[in-house]
């Protein structure tokens, strides 16, 4: 996909259709693919976090992984790392997948915390199938990644499971 920094979307109100249209750099419109409305918004995703706030709201950080995540046909493992006030400080896809499976690897990611100085952390991952319930592996990757992380002091605050339509929050069902 050739992207470009001046390509614009604009909605099309005009007809039921509600076409999405891209501008390219001669100035034409022309309907907008699937894969640029999808990069589109990963792009915008970036909105939904400030560097300079803390990230305490769950929804927020909901919205933020679905906007990076939904729609991708193979699974992704991301994480948003975070000093110790809770504001970001990167955000990495560290591991690519299949269609049903993406390696996390706790060394990994305890090496790049360090690096980054990191006190805490957001993960994420996509499920391409659109079911977002965690599967028995996610939960025990979960469990594994977290003792890891608390040997270097560094809290896991969230794993998010994203799906096209919605997203399950551990944290939130207690499962963390």
């Amino acid at each position: 996909m050739n992207t470009n920094s001046t390509a614009a979307l604009s909605y099309d109100n005009m007809n039921d259709a509600h076409a999405l249209y891209v501008r390219s750099p001669s100035g034409r419109y022309k309907p907008a693919t699937d894969s640029q409305i999808l990069a589109a918004g990963r792009e915008a995703a970036v909105s939904l976090i400030s560097m300079e706030n803390a990230m305490g709201n769950p929804q927020r950080v909901r919205s933020f992984f679905q906007s990076k995540l939904a729609g991708l046909g193979h699974e992704c493992a991301a994480f948003l790392y975070l000093d110790t006030q809770l504001r970001p400080i990167r955000y990495i896809e560290q591991s690519m997948g299949t269609l049903s499976h993406a390696s996390i690897y706790p060394r990994e990611i305890v090496k790049t915390s360090l690096r980054l100085n990191a006190g805490a952390l957001f993960m994420a991952h996509n499920h391409p199938s659109g079911l977002a319930e965690p599967s028995p592996a996610d939960l025990a990757m979960t469990r594994q990644l977290k003792q890891a992380l608390a040997l270097i002091d560094v809290r896991i605050l969230d794993h998010v499971i994203v799906s096209a339509t919605e997203t399950v929050s551990l944290a939130e069902r207690g499962q963390l």
